[in-house]
């Protein structure tokens, strides 16, 4: 059964992009954030990436190595990217479970696959990463794409991740991160903070998502301190793997 958490800390402030909230408002805005993209994020992906993003799920599914009759749960799932690579190579036995917080995202991620004719194979679940509704041990592998640094307590979220993987499984993070190269990150801040917003402006009608997507993007923790965290959730033989020069990263660690 979920575990019931009861070292959340009291309400206080926390990040959200660059600006201070109270804790309890940050769900709250985070999914004001994504109700009001979700129509128009997989389209705002390609053009925000110039379509890298895909080359960088396909490495993670890669390095997943997708197998029959596993089941994967896939957090902040939201338009089912991952879950439809997933079941192209786990086969008809694979299953997957997309869980988002935000019930818009799952809305517009299982209309798609139904307009794709994918109508077995996934389940479709709204519920916060902090307190998953999915059993112990009852998963064989876990992912969550560019949603982690969207979680208030990230260290709860990596904690229930390896509460829900078998004995043996094994959890991704692939998510924005800090660039290595002080040209390459010059480049990359005029980039993010100039374009981005106006992108957004313009595609998904709303700058300040992607403001706060910029924003988030530099808070997140960088490398090697989200390495830390995922140790102290339990997690072993914990390593990653940067993407286009430290523009985004893969962690992977095993529950053994």
């Amino acid at each position: 059964m979920p575990r019931q958490h009861s070292r959340a800390p009291q309400a206080r402030q926390t990040d959200f992009g660059f600006r201070e909230v109270g804790e309890e408002d940050k769900t709250r805005l985070v999914r004001e954030v994504f109700d009001n993209v979700a129509s128009r994020y997989d389209l705002m992906n390609d053009l925000m990436s110039g379509g890298i993003h895909r080359r960088w799920k396909a490495e993670l599914i890669d390095r997943l190595k997708p197998r029959p009759n596993e089941i994967l749960l896939d957090l902040a799932g939201g338009t089912g990217d991952i879950a439809r690579r997933f079941l192209g190579r786990a086969g008809k036995s694979g299953r997957v479970i997309v869980c988002d917080i935000n019930a818009s995202m799952v809305a517009a991620g299982r209309d798609r696959a139904l307009d794709d004719g994918i109508l077995k194979g996934i389940t479709w679940i709204v519920g916060n990463g902090e307190e998953l509704p999915i059993a112990d041990g009852s998963v064989d592998c876990c992912t969550i794409s560019f949603g982690l640094r969207n979680v208030t307590h990230k260290q709860l979220a990596l904690e229930e991740a390896r509460r829900v993987l078998k004995p043996g499984g094994r959890f991704f993070c692939l998510e924005f991160s800090h660039v290595e190269t002080p040209l390459l990150r010059r480049l990359y801040d005029l980039y993010s903070f100039s374009v981005l917003p106006r992108l957004g402006a313009v595609v998904a009608r709303d700058r300040d998502a992607y403001q706060y997507l910029v924003e988030s993007i530099r808070r997140f923790p960088p490398q090697a301190e989200l390495a830390a965290m995922m140790g102290r959730a339990g997690f072993e033989q914990v390593s990653w793997r940067n993407l286009s020069g430290g523009i985004a990263a893969i962690h992977s660690g095993w529950r053994l």
